[in-house]
């Protein structure tokens, strides 16, 4: 029985290992694998071990017999397929007003009934998630810690948490203490004391386009105006358009996600985020710099901050645990930069305290290396996530219909042949049982008529292959039609 188990974590092992030589390019489409025989002298295994390795990377799509000739690396279906386009220059600023109409769309995505297939919500599965360990270390903090739940935590957090924090900034190049951090209950709250800090009604906000929905409703909140920002798939924000726009209008805060932006899942390269915050420090704007996806690089990587740049303070760096650990535990944090003692004042009017168990639980999980064996696994599993499912759309969608290639993060960014509705496709796919996002609830100005957002969370599987084909077939019948 022993031994059983030890050849099934070794045959996954090296499955994983290969799927991240694969997913770094270490590895390119069409490439031969070690045969069976060699990788199994090489590692010192079977030859059954490395069969079952080889099998599961064709279960994930990630190689391919040929006969009499071996493995090989599999060809991405979706490897030549564009990335979405971008404008070049940034509209003036405009008061975020929720329309109506975009605010139900973003109701009926957000309140998708069980049975359907979760392309909308950018979430991943629960089966991905350690929460049997995690809500084991809780249950034993509650025996264990006296009742932590009896009283409040202190005003910044939980301070187990906050060093843990601290000591992990380390891999985002940032040097925290922890009277430096302050803990929320989640991204959204830090964000919205960030807001609350550094803004007043009325006050330009920079963004970028596209960007989070959940920022229009922020925005709308505190009664603040946007300036959309273009861009770009793969590098992130404009930061000459960016430049020109902080010339031509009075922008109070820059408000953008340097690692992986949701929903284009960019990756502002190091020496542009060095820019950007130069940019910012120099005119005496703050930067809101949401990182809730940089813990999910698929090279397995941990990507830099653009707060590691930061020598002045102008830097709000947010983090939080839903994305990658446990969203009902509603884990988050903020480092505020010069704005630490307004984000404390406003934590104080506005949540007082966050559960003190919850905190304690994510601080002994980070403590153990419980959450980086986690991190690994996830890494790994989205990375092939969204290559298939990107695969599935390049075989299913019309012909000119353009997908992001994201570096880390889990959502796609889908443009549909120009005149498609995204709109009506969410319409007709919810009618049928898919949930997705459309394009213009992730623009101030309900831009991107023509695009929608598909979360690739969820493990890929014949029901979400099917549901990928179906949403093909009504993007082909939206689609204006070519004269003959």
């Amino acid at each position: 029985m022993g031994r059983a188990k030890e050849d099934a974590f070794l045959y996954e092992k090296i499955a994983d290992e290969l799927g991240e030589m694969i997913a770094r390019g270490a590895l390119r489409p069409g490439e031969r694998l070690p045969s069976v025989r060699r990788m199994s002298e090489e590692r010192g295994v079977s030859v059954a071990t490395v069969v079952a390795a080889y099998q599961l990377l064709e279960h994930r799509g990630a190689a391919e017999p040929r006969p009499k000739s071996g493995h090989f690396v599999r060809a991405r279906a979706g490897a030549d397929t564009p990335v979405p386009t971008t404008a070049r220059r940034a509209p003036a600023p405009t008061r975020v007003s929720i329309h109506a109409d975009a605010d139900d769309l973003i109701q009926v995505m957000l309140q998708a009934r069980r049975g359907q297939v979760p392309l909308g919500c950018a979430y991943v599965a629960t089966e991905l998630l350690p929460l049997r360990k995690l809500n084991a270390i809780l249950a034993q903090v509650a025996r264990e810690g006296g009742g932590p739940g009896g009283e409040y935590a202190d005003l910044r957090g939980s301070l187990q948490l906050r060093r843990q924090l601290a000591r992990r900034a380390v891999r985002w190049g940032v040097a925290l203490e922890p009277d430096e951090l302050v803990t929320t209950l989640g991204a959204t709250d830090a964000l919205n004391l960030a807001l609350a800090s550094v803004t007043r009604p009325g006050d330009v906000i920079a963004l970028e386009s596209p960007t989070y929905f959940a920022f229009m409703r922020m925005l709308e909140h505190h009664g603040l105006r946007a300036i959309e920002i273009p861009t770009d798939p793969q590098t992130g924000l404009d930061l000459d358009a960016l430049d020109d726009a902080l010339r031509r209008a009075p922008v109070r805060a820059v408000l953008c996600s340097p690692n992986f932006q949701n929903p284009l899942g960019a990756r502002m390269p190091d020496e542009q985020k060095e820019r950007l915050v130069k940019m910012v420090a120099r005119r005496g704007v703050a930067l809101i710099e949401d990182d809730v996806y940089g813990d999910l690089a698929h090279d397995g990587s941990r990507p830099r901050a653009a707060k590691s740049f930061d020598r002045d303070g102008s830097v709000l760096l947010v983090g939080s645990m839903s994305k990658t650990l446990a969203p009902g535990y509603r884990v988050g944090w903020l480092a505020p930069g010069r704005w630490d003692e307004a984000v404390v004042r406003k934590k104080s009017a506005m949540t007082l305290a966050c559960p003190t168990p919850t905190e304690m639980a994510v601080a002994e999980l980070l403590d153990e290396g419980g959450y980086d064996r986690h991190l690994r696994r996830l890494r790994r599993a989205i990375a092939d996530q969204c290559a298939r499912y990107r695969e599935a759309i390049a075989r299913s969608f019309p012909e000119g219909t353009r997908v992001s290639r994201p570096q880390g993060g889990f959502v796609l960014w889908v443009e549909l042949p120009q005149g498609t509705s995204g709109i009506a496709l969410q319409a007709e796919a919810l009618e049928r049982g898919i949930a997705i996002a459309p394009g213009p609830i992730f623009s101030a100005r309900q831009r991107f008529q023509s695009c929608i957002r598909i979360s690739t969370g969820f493990p890929f599987s014949p029901r979400i292959e099917r549901a990928i084909a179906t949403l093909g077939k009504i993007a082909e019948e939206l689609a204006p039609k070519r004269a003959a």
